[in-house]
């Protein structure tokens, strides 16, 4: 079945899918002017602000659901993965993936924002299966979307956070695999019965926490190896662009690994990041796309550039080619495997815990396990709320009982496969779930891009001439976003009745 799986793999990520997702990114950052470097600052400031409504979350609470689905153990054990196989200059695709990446986020969170409904419980809900039916007109292709991410988010890609989650802890502390997944799944039981205001209250408080603690400690690492820094920044520089011998002329794969993870990581254009945007209350779509695009940014330059440099700057890596499963640079002593072989260290969590041992000895191995657990549970959670949201979609938002209990079941069924089953197998399963997405999804907002250009030039119009952007749809040519039209005649409604109020409380 892994053979399979790692062929399927191979099948989706092959070279199409990496130009896709660049040349995706590179052509919104162009019709976009760039706004995920000249809106930076309109980012932070929106970020911080926003409310929650009896629909929706506030924008924090959205973007603390969103990264809560993107910083997971492709934050770590994801990194390593890509340095064992693309070498150390995968690290700088990564980071060019993620400068490209933002202005995807914009277009497909805007997007969902504009097109968002309400269910029948009068909540926000959204996604890439939305906009697709809206803004294409194609309920087909939609439909596939939303199977796609069903399968995806509530099957394959669990598997890789719970198998992470069950490594880590068995590294650290030497508990069986099976018992850590067996907590686990006990865990996400108890909170995804509590719906999205569980889930939106769970990521606001774990999310910046425990990245805030994953960040100090890289800071205290790379401060401890500072004189390792220059080396490290021309190591990822030379490898980036030169096939250097010493890695094996691999400058293809740094830059498909760097791409490949960099999108595992940070989700951009992979659909994923949609359905929590969709979900925030805000006066214009535009809005909840500067704080998306911003997700990217916080999760690639400060988490995933965090394990990046930990593992880079205390050398705690190796370099395997991935086609042959030759070592080309060895920095990792080898390990005795179930036959007693001595075969590389594996790629994934333990170079990073092998990073933080170096030079917090004793404590690494804990501190990551922990970190891990955070982060992958956290984003087990979010897959849940997506696979739930493409459920309500197809039904019609009037999902029966029966299909939700299914679908608990069955995430909960697949973080305890995915804790005992290897490594090799839930990477690949993994990496089909986020493939087919990110093909489905790109293709779909390259087609139907223009309704977020047209938010963004009307967001930016407004700001200049110093009002608090609101959303008229009708003003701007853009159809089926039927909700904005009711939010825009409550708007008035309650502009009339404060007018009205106002000569009364005067005389």
């Amino acid at each position: 079945m892994s053979e399979l799986v790692k062929s399927l793999d191979g099948l989706i990520w092959s070279q199409p899918l990496i130009y896709l997702c660049l040349g995706a990114g590179l052509y919104f950052s162009i019709r976009t002017r760039f706004m995920q470097v000249r809106g930076f600052f309109e980012m932070l400031r929106l970020t911080a602000g926003g409310k929650k409504s009896d629909a929706g979350v506030s924008s924090f609470q959205s973007l603390a659901m969103s990264l809560s689905g993107r910083i997971g153990v492709g934050n770590i054990a994801g990194i390593a993965t890509a340095i064992a196989a693309g070498g150390p200059g995968a690290i700088f695709w990564m980071w060019a993936m993620a400068l490209l990446g933002a202005s995807t986020s914009y277009i497909e969170c805007t997007l969902a924002q504009i097109y968002k409904q309400k269910d029948d419980h009068g909540q926000y809900r959204g996604g890439p299966a939305y906009y697709i039916e809206k803004g294409m007109g194609q309920r087909w292709y939609a439909v596939i979307f939303a199977i796609s991410t069903i399968i995806g988010t509530g099957l394959l890609l669990p598997t890789v956070q719970s198998f992470e989650i069950a490594s880590s802890v068995m590294t650290a502390w030497s508990i069986p695999a099976w018992m850590t997944g067996l907590a686990v799944v006990i865990a996400l039981g108890v909170i995804i019965v509590g719906g999205v205001r569980r889930i939106a209250s769970f990521a606001e408080i774990v999310v910046p926490f425990m990245a805030f603690g994953y960040m100090v400690i890289a800071i205290v690492v790379m401060v401890i190896n500072s004189d390792q820094i220059p080396a490290m920044f021309a190591l990822i520089m030379d490898n980036a662009f030169n096939p250097n011998a010493a890695f094996g002329g691999i400058l293809g794969l740094a830059i498909q690994w760097g791409v490949k993870r960099g999108i595992y990581a940070n989700e951009a254009g992979q659909g994923t990041g949609p359905h929590a945007a969709a979900a925030a209350e805000v006066s214009h779509p535009a809005k909840q796309g500067y704080v998306q695009a911003f997700s990217i940014y916080f999760d690639t330059a400060i988490v995933c550039t965090s394990t990046a440099f930990m593992i880079l700057s205390t050398g705690k890596y190796n370099v395997i080619n991935p086609n042959t499963g030759a070592v080309l640079v060895e920095n990792l002593p080898r390990v005795t495997d179930a036959t007693g072989a001595l075969v590389p260290a594996p790629a994934g969590s333990g170079y990073t815990q092998a990073a933080i041992e170096s030079v917090f000895s004793g404590f690494g191995a804990s501190f990551v396990a922990i970190a891990i657990l955070f982060f992958a549970f956290t984003t087990i959670v979010a897959y849940y709320y997506m696979a739930e949201t493409n459920l309500e979609y197809i039904a019609r938002n009037k999902a029966p009982d029966w299909s939700i209990k299914l679908l608990k079941l069955a995430i909960m069924a697949s973080v305890g496969f995915g804790a005992v089953w290897s490594s090799e197998g839930v990477w690949a399963l993994g990496s089909v779930g986020v493939g087919i997405m990110a093909w489905l999804n790109i293709i779909a907002i390259l087609i139907i891009q223009k309704p977020a250009l047209l938010a963004l030039t009307d967001y930016e119009a407004q700001k200049k001439a110093g009002l608090d952007p609101t959303f008229d749809p009708d003003k701007l040519g853009i159809a089926n976003a039927d909700l904005w039209k009711e939010i825009g005649k409550g708007r008035r409604i309650s502009a009339a009745v404060v007018g009205d109020v106002k000569p009364e409380a005067a005389g």
